[in-house]
């Protein structure tokens, strides 16, 4: 106890004006938040339905007071906000797809640990938190399963330590195969039921087409960043103008052109899905910005390391890949980052194409006349999710320019 007085004499009220400054900000914080406090949380309605929620709206009219929040739209939706309106008879398959998922992140923390060993536990405790909240116990059961899934494989280096640079190999191959098997598994087809991607929606939809976005267009960026730079006019040329006419438009021009008029230009037996559509074009816009950013990266290395590379006999093809690039792109983490976090926040604008991601979902929930009133809720949970995930890549990249020592050495 006393050493907390002593942090707050030194921190909060060390001087007169730093006193005045905490009361201030106190009463500033209450003010702000204590109107907020009763709405989310004293005076909300946490179950029962819409019924319950029209209820205490109408109990609060009667007694001339406001009415607090209805977060029971969000459990009454959980469904549409997680999975939109895929089949509920083949909801297994996205189970499957995440404890695949998990038990590679597992399996590659065993192995590589460090800051895949800092995921894992994140997310392992992420799930053991989502047990205590009011699911039913069918739900926390398939919660439990990810835990179970994410630390049984951890074991692996204790079981297999020899055969560790095998199990690399393996798991790299494995990693790039799984956006093929997981989108395999949800759409369907072969011995598996076919459902069409218009059924795909919520957050596996946003998931799904940001992590193929962000899979696909980091090796197309770099490409098209070292063709910038290359001394064969046709490749420099063609790569220029890609970058140029694809930054020139908005992301929403080039989604509506994958959508509405790609099929124009296609022969009429040939159709292209409308979510794989979706995945291209975010997929060619974004190459287009991380071509840029890895550009500015290569422009950062000194002439002299591949002056030095090429004296000891290394050939250009060489020196670019094991001097220059691996600088050039840690120097551009940050920036790549904050591309890759747009690219999870643009992942809303597929309604042009009649996709129905989380924000989406969202807004067909607000449209149905048992949960008007609910936008505050609806999109405060919304918000949330996209935070959750935007600030753990923030957090992952900060984590990774420390490992790496970005702007140390």
């Amino acid at each position: 106890m006393r050493l907390i007085f002593r942090w707050l004499r030194e921190n909060l009220f060390s001087t007169w004006y730093n006193t005045l400054l905490t009361v201030l900000v106190i009463w500033f914080l209450w003010v702000a938040f204590s109107g907020l406090f009763q709405w989310a949380v004293r005076d909300a309605v946490w179950s029962g339905g819409a019924a319950a929620c029209q209820q205490a709206r109408q109990l609060a009219q009667a007694e001339g007071r406001s009415w607090g929040a209805c977060w029971t739209v969000i459990p009454e939706n959980l469904k549409l906000f997680l999975a939109g309106t895929y089949p509920a008879g083949e909801l297994w398959r996205i189970w499957v797809c995440v404890y695949i998922s998990a038990a590679m992140l597992g399996l590659s923390a065993g192995v590589w640990r460090g800051l895949v060993r800092d995921v894992v536990v994140a997310l392992g405790a992420a799930a053991l938190v989502l047990l205590v909240l009011p699911f039913s116990w069918t739900e926390r059961l398939w919660m439990f399963g990810i835990v179970l899934a994410l630390v049984v494989p951890l074991g692996l280096r204790w079981v297999a330590r020899s055969r560790i640079p095998r199990v690399r190999w393996i798991l790299g191959g494995g990693w790039l195969a799984l956006p093929i098997l997981v989108v395999w598994l949800i759409g369907g087809g072969g011995p598996l039921p076919k459902v069409e991607s218009t059924q795909w929606g919520g957050l596996m939809l946003t998931v799904l087409l940001a992590v193929i976005g962000i899979v696909a267009s980091f090796p197309l960026g770099v490409l098209l960043a070292l063709g910038r730079q290359s001394t064969l006019p046709i490749v420099r040329w063609f790569s220029i103008l890609y970058i140029e006419i694809v930054r020139g438009v908005p992301l929403i021009t080039v989604i509506f052109m994958a959508s509405l008029m790609l099929p124009l230009f296609l022969p009429g037996h040939l159709r292209i899905d409308q979510a794989l559509r979706a995945m291209i074009a975010f997929t060619l816009f974004t190459a287009a910005y991380i071509a840029e950013n890895v550009r500015g990266g290569l422009q950062s290395i000194s002439r002299g390391q591949i002056e030095a590379a090429q004296a000891l006999g290394l050939s250009h093809w060489l020196t670019t890949l094991f001097i220059v690039l691996p600088q050039a792109l840690r120097a551009v983490i940050p920036a790549n980052v904050g591309q890759f976090i747009s690219l999870f926040k643009d992942t809303s604008l597929v309604f042009v194409a009649a996709l129905l991601d989380l924000f989406n979902i969202g807004r067909s929930i607000l449209a149905n006349p048992q949960w008007l009133g609910t936008d505050r809720e609806v999109l405060l949970f919304v918000a949330f999710v996209y935070w959750v995930f935007t600030y753990a890549m923030a957090h992952l990249s900060r984590r990774l320019e420390t490992i790496l020592g970005v702007g140390e050495r």
